[in-house]
């Protein structure tokens, strides 16, 4: 029983020497004369594999930015008076919404976990220069809806793949348990969303009245959420 005791005490102690680290800045500082408590470098809020993370979430933030700006200059585009489609204009106009609060979001968690968002972290592939124009007809805008939320899907599910590998310096469940509550399964919905709405555009248009079934396309997106 004596030899259990000494055993448990060791580990207590040598548990407490490896991990207190926070505890030992505040004991150092504590034993100076000034009342400033400086050097507290280990006690914030950042543990697991964040700091590794760290880079690609800013990123994703970044992306998300970039993307709402994207999707407002499409609503913009069919709230004109020329276009006039007022389904199209609401559903590229939720999806910048969405997007702005995704990036909101993903900027207060990383500061929950003790990061700081570096808003120059950004991809070089993030803005889609394929066809500078965001003046797109119907069908085009919603291809490329479904090819900008598809890239963001993929993005999060890289990320997501790094952080629940048990990769030394990249494993943190709690990262993989935000990405999939907060991005993953919404953007299947998305996806599904904007493909059916693809599909359904393109049988429309392949028929013996475009114009009519393009007007009665949009009033159904005015009454439907994308989100």
């Amino acid at each position: 029983m004596k030899v259990f005791i000494v055993v448990a005490a060791f580990l207590v102690t040598a548990y407490a020497g490896t991990n207190d680290v926070c505890y030992k800045n505040v004991l150092r500082a504590c034993e100076t004369t000034s009342k400033n408590v400086n050097g507290l470098i280990n006690c914030n809020a950042r543990y697991g594999a964040i700091e590794a993370v760290l880079p690609d979430l800013q990123t994703y933030v970044n992306t998300h930015i970039t993307r709402s700006f994207e999707y407002l200059l499409m609503a913009t585009h069919y709230g004109n008076y020329e276009k006039s489609r007022e389904g199209f204009e609401k559903i590229f106009k939720d999806l910048s919404d969405s997007k702005w609060e995704e990036a909101i979001d993903l900027i207060k968690y990383i500061t929950k976990r003790g990061g700081k968002m570096n808003f120059a972290a950004v991809r070089e592939d993030t803005v889609n220069d394929n066809n500078g124009s965001y003046e797109l007809y119907e069908l085009e805008s919603l291809a490329k809806a479904l090819d900008m939320e598809k890239q963001l899907a993929e993005e999060a599910h890289r990320i997501h793949g790094e952080a629940t590998r048990r990769r030394k310096d990249y494993h943190d469940p709690e990262v993989s348990s935000y990405l999939e509550e907060e991005f993953v399964h919404k953007h299947a919905n998305i996806i599904r969303k904007l493909s059916g709405y693809t599909s359904d555009l393109n049988t429309l248009l392949n028929g013996p009245d475009s114009s009519l079934a393009l007007y009665l396309f949009d009033d159904y997106l005015k009454q439907h959420s994308i989100v």
